[in-house]
């Protein structure tokens, strides 16, 4: 059973018997289980079940209700069975403390996004990154009686504004030429060949975080963002395509694999009208892709910032 229905479950047995005893909460609360971990990504298995797994959720309380009842729900909570459905108490360890329990709303959006609210500014989102916002934003709410924590749950998962996301789009695209396109084969032609690798790996990196953003979706972090890649229903070939870096050595046939992932890309980009240039040299385009933004602050940036 993966993490995410256990948890399910162990709320639904033990979790909502346990809040009903706090008859000021009643209104109060939201619980589920969303935040670090690789059971809220639905990624869990074997292997990462040796270490902060096993029968968990969070409740999640506004500030104000934290401070005068998050001691005694978290006293109530830790009363509850350490084992169920033959799955082991969670063992943590010391970097997983605080993932579940009692938890402060405001606290968890700030201890992953730096900030309580949803952004209100281009700016604001752009600072934002991807796999802090996926995490924020994975797992699920079971309940929610107050509402607050899925209102800016649900804001964050509306997505980038659309000047926002198409300048993110340019910033790796960017990226992608300059160490992909550019800088690989030069680094190999010379025998530099752990530059070349940071390159290489900057490039696949970079490939999967545009990926996500023209699936309009947030990107997990790097554990995660390549197994995500097969769930994206746009250019997840890439995917398999960045898996032939690893079975092929010359340089030759990872810069055709190089040009074939920017390919993709190019035809995308004219598929969601954020170009309409046919050249394989990502850079050619940027040009084009920026002039889409209508925020001329956001337009005016370098085209690596993003």
């Amino acid at each position: 059973m993966k993490g995410l229905e256990l948890s399910r479950r162990y709320y639904e047995a033990y979790g909502k018997a346990m809040l009903a005893q706090f008859p000021a909460l009643e209104e109060e609360f939201a619980a589920g289980l969303a935040g670090r971990g690789s059971e809220c990504f639905g990624f869990d298995d074997e292997i990462s079940r040796d270490h902060d797994f096993g029968p968990s959720f969070c409740i999640w309380l506004k500030r104000d209700i934290y401070e005068r009842y998050g001691g005694k729900v978290q006293e109530a909570y830790e009363k509850l069975p350490a084992e169920f459905l033959g799955v082991p108490g969670r063992v943590m360890e010391e970097t997983g403390r605080g993932r579940v329990g009692v938890l402060c709303l405001e606290n968890f959006y700030y201890g992953l996004l730096g900030t309580e609210r949803v952004p209100e500014t281009n700016l604001e989102w752009l600072r934002l990154q991807d796999e802090h916002l996926s995490t924020a934003t994975n797992g699920a709410v079971f309940e929610d009686r107050s509402g607050a924590f899925s209102r800016i749950r649900e804001g964050l998962l509306s997505y980038y504004p659309e000047d926002v996301r198409v300048k993110k789009i340019a910033a790796r695209m960017a990226r992608m030429a300059r160490a992909g396109q550019y800088n690989y084969m030069r680094a190999m032609r010379r025998n530099e060949r752990v530059a070349a690798e940071l390159f290489l790996q900057e490039f696949i990196r970079e490939s999967m975080q545009l990926v996500y953003l023209l699936n309009r979706r947030y990107a997990p972090f790097d554990k995660w963002i390549h197994r995500g890649m097969k769930e994206l229903p746009i250019c997840s070939e890439i995917g398999d395509m960045i898996s032939l870096f690893y079975q092929v050595d010359r340089a030759e046939d990872r810069a055709l694999i190089i040009e074939a992932i920017s390919n993709i890309i190019v035809q995308e980009l004219n598929a969601q009208g954020l170009s309409n240039l046919e050249d394989n040299f990502l850079q050619n385009h940027l040009h084009v892709v920026t002039e889409k933004i209508g925020d001329e602050t956001l337009r005016r940036m370098q085209f690596l910032e993003g």
